[in-house]
């Protein structure tokens, strides 16, 4: 993907460190044990890449910026990537027992395979393109990875929903 290397290099060539900067994920992992809704959940991302920017002057930089977002963002990733294994997991043994009973129901662990591919190649294209809203200027940088971040946390919260008991 492109808008990854851009991101990347940005990153790289910075005076900005991670030490300088106060991230944690508790803000919006707080925020999303303390809701019941799918919309009150996707109000939460966001809220940790927030409360990094606002802690030291450093986070109100541009690549400070990009900093606390990518950070949010490797939390929704792990959140979703735990989720899309527990889902696939419950997928697959779904498709078994429908198996075992001789059922012609679509099998659910391809279609979720399918799906979440597609959800991929559709979130990079979107984030792309949010990025070439800025004509290469510095706001490009944050608002790939606000792009990133947002559908990542929206696409965990949505399989979420597809947890077996959950």
């Amino acid at each position: 993907m492109k808008c990854a290397l851009i991101v990347a290099a940005l990153l790289l060539s910075t005076a900005v460190t991670a030490q300088d900067l106060h991230y944690s994920d508790q803000a919006s992992q707080t925020c999303v044990e303390q809701t019941t809704t799918p919309d009150a959940k996707r109000a939460c991302i966001g809220d940790s890449a927030s409360a990094c920017m606002n802690a030291t002057s450093d986070g109100s930089t541009t690549i400070g910026m990009m900093h606390c977002l990518d950070f949010e963002h490797d939390y929704w990733d792990a959140r979703l990537n735990r989720v899309y294994k527990q889902v696939r997991g419950d997928a697959k043994a779904m498709d078994a027992e429908m198996a075992e009973i001789g059922s012609s129901a679509p099998k659910t662990a391809p279609a979720l395979l399918n799906m979440q591919r597609a959800w991929i190649a559709y979130r990079d294209a979107s984030c792309d393109f949010e990025q070439s809203l800025w004509g290469g200027g510095s706001g490009g940088g944050p608002a790939v990875l606000s792009c990133l971040m947002r559908m990542t946390g929206e696409q965990s919260i949505r399989l979420e929903q597809f947890q077996l008991g959950g």
